[in-house]
């Protein structure tokens, strides 16, 4: 399918629109200047006179055209943000029609639909801002009510982040194996277990000088969060030695969170769950993502159902109480039933927080280089799972407390963290709202610095792959020094 457009430069949220209707389609776009159309197409155009702006949206699909038009008229200041809306109205409600689909998200496709829905409350009160979502973004009334729930319920957390707040994120990108599903740059241990320990020394050495950065800049470290990957792939003593180094040169009172992912249930031994306890880590996730055998055998997972429960209960014997465990809605081979009976068990567990993810069929992983597409009767099923999902768990107590999307998800759905009261990931909210600094180590780290005046985030990035961190070190170590340039560009403008 082929994205025209004339008039106007708003490709990147009409095609990821195009998306949201037409998953399985490979999207190309592309100025129209005269040229002729080649069906199946979505021809977009925005065309001015001296007081009014006309939006022309056709449609070819099976060689049908469909048309659709409106006339806006100009408002100074405002007409540029409001043309972008307008078509992707016009859009929507067009292929709603040839689709006879209604998305429940209506032309939202960001990551952060609880951010916006936050900004819209500070600017124009709940009312409105839930009107908003409903009639001009055409979001459901369920989805709607949920952006307002989670937003209402973050607010106490986004409250203790100060100006000179920031996160810390230690990336540890080697996993046993590689999960069907999964896009991250991760390297499975039986390829790379030689690049660990030099990973590590040169991972401690960011750590050391980010700690200076942070220090000289006087912040005030919030949370840690050491993900990947499977941190846990390190064993005991380097462990010990990573979250030792942590505790050694950042100022550790301030941090109200230490979360060390351990993700897949083969990796957990008491000895690192003791090392954990004993240096200051106050949470954990353990995530089956699914507690059926042949799901977890297709998906690429080398442990069983049991060995999940068995490190659960040994997490608790050593002392964990806060634990999150993930589960994937519309995983390959998985049936509404058994997902059913995967949640029931674990709610069986109480764990501190369950997160929901819907599968996201991304290009960069197994899964979809193998030809596997997005068919409707899986997105149904998915969307399915996730009411059940919702129910259960609001039967159970456990409260949503963030929320955010991905291109690609199946029924074009979203990921929600679920908390019993007083579990809330404080990290997950702090970087899905992006209301202060993450800086990160290691490879394919993302650094978001926020600019405490202002909603201005400046992002720069880590080399993804790990023999690309070791090689070209120095160049991250120089860019560290953005951090400090920054603050001091930040501090001028007070």
């Amino acid at each position: 399918m082929i994205l025209y457009a004339k008039g106007h430069k708003f490709f990147y949220e009409l095609e990821n629109l195009c998306r949201v209707f037409f998953p399985s389609e490979r999207i190309e776009t592309c100025e129209y200047i005269g040229q002729n159309l080649t069906a199946p197409f979505v021809y977009t155009q925005v065309e001015d006179t001296a007081e009014k702006r006309e939006l022309i949206v056709k449609v070819n699909i099976n060689n049908q055209v469909y048309n659709d038009a409106k006339v806006i008229n100009t408002v100074i200041g405002k007409i540029e943000d409001n043309t972008e809306r307008e078509l992707a109205v016009i859009m929507f409600n067009l292929f709603k029609r040839i689709t006879k689909q209604e998305p429940s998200w209506g032309i939202l496709t960001g990551v952060r639909p609880i951010k916006l829905m936050r900004r819209l409350i500070q600017d124009v009160g709940p009312n409105e801002a839930r009107r908003y979502f409903k009639e001009e973004l055409m979001v459901s009334d369920e989805k709607s009510r949920l952006c307002y729930e989670i937003a209402m319920r973050q607010q106490s957390i986004i409250e203790l982040s100060k100006d000179n707040s920031f996160s810390l994120y230690i990336a540890i990108p080697f996993c046993p194996t590689r999960c069907l599903y999964c896009s991250f740059v991760s390297q499975s241990v039986e390829k790379s277990t030689k690049l660990i320990p030099e990973y590590l020394d040169y991972l401690i050495k960011e750590i050391e000088y980010t700690s200076e950065i942070v220090n000289k800049l006087g912040l005030k470290l919030e949370t840690v969060y050491i993900g990947g990957g499977t941190p846990t792939t390190l064993n005991a003593e380097q462990l010990k030695t990573l979250i030792g180094k942590i505790n050694e040169r950042f100022d550790m009172k301030s941090c109200q969170e230490f979360t060390v992912e351990a993700g897949r249930p083969d990796t957990i031994t008491e000895d690192k769950l003791m090392v954990m306890k004993d240096l200051g880590v106050t949470r954990i996730s353990i995530n089956p993502q699914t507690l059926n055998d042949k799901v977890l055998e297709i998906i690429g997972r080398k442990h069983t159902a049991k060995q999940t429960i068995d490190a659960f209960k040994l997490a608790h014997k050593c002392g964990f109480y806060n634990i999150n465990m993930d589960l994937i809605a519309g995983l390959p081979g998985d049936e509404y039933n058994s997902f059913k009976n995967t949640l029931e068990e674990i709610c069986k567990l109480t764990p501190s927080n369950i997160t929901i993810h819907t599968l996201a069929m991304k290009r960069s992983s197994t899964l979809t280089q193998q030809g596997n597409k997005t068919e409707k009767s899986a997105a149904k099923l998915a969307e399915k799972m996730m009411d059940f999902a919702k129910e259960k768990l609001y039967d159970m107590e456990y409260k949503p407390y963030y929320l955010y999307r991905q291109s690609k998800m199946l029924g074009n759905l979203e990921n929600i963290g679920f908390a019993k009261d007083g579990y809330e990931n404080l990290y997950n909210v702090y970087i899905m709202e992006e209301n202060h600094s993450i800086i990160s180590c290691g490879a394919s780290g993302v650094t978001k610095l926020k600019d405490p005046n202002s909603q201005y985030i400046e992002r720069y990035f880590n080399f993804k792959f790990p023999y690309e961190y070791i090689e070209r070190f120095y160049e991250i170590i120089n860019r560290k020094d953005r951090v400090l340039s920054f603050y001091d560009k930040c501090r001028k403008l007070l």
